[in-house]
């Protein structure tokens, strides 16, 4: 049994959490305010940010690149062809440019402004940055949604799944970042049927049953959020 210091709504800890579910791994998940800046959560993440897994005999596994290389190295083998991370160099290179392309990039031009503004901003005190969303951040956040979208669709479009001929962690760290913002209602899903028709496969897996069933008291879901057939 693991445990996963984690937000429900933070796209890269969605994205730990499809791994594990892919792993056929048992989590004990622990809902993590970063903002509070607690010391116990400091000492096994100094940086203060989540996912932060915790295994026995290992020391705290922090951030998601970190926890996805720890669970291939420790479980891959054990998954055989479903292995997440593929075994040629080439291959790897492609996953990790991936994951880093949405747990980096994606994240800090679209879901995580989405996030912060729409979803942590309303559990966080004055004095640390909450209260009204900034309707420029958003809107410029949503913009981005957008290419970020339409290159999603051209990977969909060229290959059997983002990175190659199965599915790797660059189909799970995207599918974390577009599940978060979906419930929002913040994905544009009729600007390009690839990317749509990609979403939908991987939103169908067991691994993303957890996550659809995440509901935030006073933010109702989006139609398309729950929706398999969307």
């Amino acid at each position: 049994m693991f445990t996963l210091f984690h937000h429900p709504f933070c796209p890269q800890s969605r994205f730990i959490r499809l791994a594990l579910g892919e792993h056929g791994l048992d989590v004990r998940p622990v809902e993590e305010r970063v903002w509070e800046r607690r010391e116990a959560f400091l000492a096994l993440n100094p940086a203060g940010t989540t996912p932060v897994l915790i295994a026995e005999g290992v020391p705290a596994v922090p951030g998601a690149a970190i926890i996805a290389d720890y669970l291939d190295e420790t479980y891959g083998e054990r998954i055989g062809d479903r292995r997440l991370l593929p075994t040629t160099m080439p291959e790897r290179i492609e996953v990790r440019r991936l994951m880093a392309w949405f747990n980096e990039k994606f994240f800090e031009e679209a879901s995580g402004p989405l996030v912060t503004e729409r979803i942590y901003k309303r559990f966080m005190g004055e004095a640390i940055g909450g209260g009204s969303p900034e309707t420029d951040v958003m809107r410029a956040a949503r913009t981005n949604v957008r290419y970020h979208l339409a290159y999603i669709g051209w990977l969909a479009r060229t290959r059997n799944y983002l990175a190659g001929d199965r599915l790797t962690y660059a189909d799970l760290a995207a599918a974390a970042h577009l599940s978060a913002i979906d419930y929002l209602g913040d994905v544009p899903w009729a600007e390009d049927d690839a990317a749509k028709a990609w979403y939908a496969r991987i939103k169908s897996r067991p691994s993303f049953r957890p996550l659809l069933s995440e509901w935030l008291a006073g933010v109702p879901a989006s139609r398309t959020y729950v929706d398999l057939d969307f």
